[in-house]
């Protein structure tokens, strides 16, 4: 693959995630307000490839909080699926961080998609940051891994 191929490439990676009772309502199906949860813990296998945990992030002084979130449903996760959480880095935008995030059961039917936009801030004052560049490289450098 040449350099220009894989700047092309956005880094990305699926995580699974077993739907368990406690996120289900009386019909066995996944309540919408999980789907922020599996969203965050597939970012975070994402970023964790980049050589940089979240942790490693907010302890370096630099946190991301959530700063626009969209959801469209549409087919129901159920009780006991294995749903695969697909997350892409879409792209650093000035102090932005935009996901997008594909979410499909074990049928391959697609049960939701929605973005994210994070903004890197200060910890400690909780201001907005332009992001280091050696952090931008990293999460950019991302492998894509399925």
């Amino acid at each position: 693959m040449n350099s220009l191929e894989k700047a092309k490439r956005k880094p990305t990676h699926i995580t699974h995630i077993r739907v368990r009772y406690g996120e289900t309502d009386r019909m066995g199906v996944l309540h919408h307000s999980v789907y922020p949860l599996y969203f965050e813990e597939a970012r975070t296998d994402l970023l964790r490839k980049s050589k940089m945990s979240y942790k490693e992030l907010e302890d370096s002084g630099i946190i991301l909080p959530l700063r626009d979130l969209a959801i469209t449903y549409y087919h129901p996760g159920y009780y006991d699926d294995i749903l695969a959480v697909r997350v892409t880095l879409e792209e650093i935008r000035g102090v932005r961080l935009i996901f997008s995030y594909e979410v499909t059961n074990e049928n391959k039917d697609k049960v939701a998609v929605a973005t994210t936009t994070l903004i890197f801030t200060d910890a400690g004052t909780f201001k907005p940051i332009r992001p280091p560049a050696d952090i931008v490289r990293l999460m950019l450098e991302i492998g894509n891994g399925e």
